[in-house]
């Protein structure tokens, strides 16, 4: 019987990676758009297009970070993933937040 909880909160977790990487690259395609929008018009400022580039560093290794914590303190699988997607989809969400402004 423990197994079967057990299994159902694996799949629960997995639910959850899903929807979460599913709002993320919803995220990630409309600052895409707007961003080439911007560009497209000539509005992209210098240190906006630097910060395009760095931010992205800075969440990878945010997400390669949460990752090894997560799976050092002997997450499943589920866990690992969705620790290393927190970090990149927090960013997301508020780079598509920033540009509906």
């Amino acid at each position: 019987m423990f197994a079967f909880f057990e299994q159902l909160s694996l799949a629960n977790a997995w639910i959850k990676y899903a929807l979460a990487y599913q709002e993320m690259s919803m995220a990630a395609g409309e600052v895409i758009m707007r961003r080439s929008m911007r560009m497209s018009q000539g509005k992209m400022t210098g240190p906006e297009a630097v910060g395009m580039v760095m931010e992205k560093a800075t969440a990878f290794a945010a997400a390669s970070e949460r990752a090894a914590v997560a799976a050092a303190t002997g997450a499943n699988p589920a866990r690992i993933a969705s620790a290393a997607l927190k970090p990149i989809r927090t960013k997301t969400r508020s780079n598509a937040r920033k540009y509906r402004r």
